[in-house]
C-alpha cells in the first residue's frame, strides 16, 4: 500500500482546493491540524479526513452554537 500518511501544504492546498492564506488561517484556529518535523509543517492524512467531516457537519447544521 503506497498511502501517504502526511501532506505538505502545498499538496493540502491542492487536495481540499483551498488558497495558502485560508490554509494557514484554518491551522492557526486548529480547526485543521499540523506537526512539525524540522521546519517543515506536515498535515497528518488523519486530520484531512477529520477537516472534511467538519465541514460536512457544518454544512448540515450540526456542532454549530447558536
Amino acid at each position: 500500500m503506497n498511502t501517504k500518511e502526511l501532506y505538505r501544504v502545498p499538496d493540502v492546498m491542492a487536495l481540499l482546493s483551498l488558497g495558502r492564506s485560508t490554509l494557514y488561517e484554518e491551522l492557526r484556529s486548529r480547526r485543521l491540524r499540523s506537526v512539525r518535523v524540522g521546519r517543515v509543517r506536515l498535515i497528518p492524512a488523519a486530520a484531512i479526513a477529520e477537516y472534511i467531516a467538519l465541514l460536512e457537519r457544518e454544512a448540515d447544521g450540526i456542532g454549530i452554537a447558536s
